[in-house]
């Protein structure tokens, strides 16, 4: 009945998963371990993370559509601030990579994504996965991101230097920050670093693109819908890298 599922290999009865994930979709900004823990009255928070790490996996569902139109694309960093480069040379900290569809001025969908540089591949393959060929891109001046017209997309760069750094890509970087303030608030700024990250920008992203629904219920089951339609990993498998 699970094999083959987010629950295949599990000890925990599923009516306490489906319990857990009705708390989890149903708490607007998300949840921790420690407050599902105390919600659902577990034994460990080691449980209540496992859990967690799992959903959020089935956050995206498989064969997802592809954002299309017009999006506007650029890198941010999570983590404290720290001496050093700054810019995208900066290290100790954590680099993700934004995608926002722009509809009539208001933000769309969106995807991010962990990545380990801002190189041209790196860039170039996050487009790839998550944008339409075909769609017009919008970036900054960032070099690495010249190829996009050679690989089917429109490309439009604005230089950094024309306007502010806020209205550069406005759409993007109002993202940015509210993921900032909901890793703040809802994670108390713990991300596990590189190990989990795509886990949690999951979650961000799993909420914020059903942020104008009106029902928990349909979050509830969507992710129910997910979970069954995704192989189940071990633990091992989750703390490896």
């Amino acid at each position: 009945m699970i094999s083959g599922t987010v629950f295949h290999g599990s000890r925990m009865p599923l009516g306490l998963w489906f319990r857990a994930i009705w708390w989890m979709t149903n708490q607007k900004q998300g949840v921790s371990a420690l407050g599902l823990k105390r919600a659902l009255g577990l034994g460990s928070y080691h449980t209540a993370w496992l859990m967690l790490q799992k959903l959020r996996r089935s956050m995206v569902r498989p064969g997802r559509d592809l954002l299309t139109g017009e999006v506007e694309v650029d890198e941010t960093f999570l983590g404290a601030p720290k001496p050093g480069k700054p810019g995208r040379g900066a290290e100790g900290k954590e680099l993700v990579v934004i995608a926002v569809e722009v509809n009539e001025k208001k933000i769309g969908r969106i995807r991010m994504n962990w990545v380990p540089d801002a190189s041209g591949p790196t860039l170039l393959g996050f487009v790839e996965r998550n944008v339409k060929s075909g769609s017009l891109i919008i970036t900054d001046g960032w070099k690495s991101y010249n190829g996009l017209s050679k690989n089917g997309y429109k490309h439009r760069r604005i230089p950094g230097e024309s306007v502010g750094v806020a209205e550069l890509l406005p759409h993007v970087h109002r993202v940015a920050g509210l993921l900032k303030r909901w890793i703040l608030g809802t994670l108390h700024g713990g991300i596990d670093k590189q190990k989990h990250i795509d886990r949690y920008l999951n979650e961000y992203v799993f909420r914020f693109n059903r942020r104008t629904s009106g029902s928990r219920g349909l979050l509830f089951c969507r992710l129910i819908e997910n979970a069954v339609a995704i192989d189940g990993e071990s633990y091992k498998k989750i703390t490896r890298r």
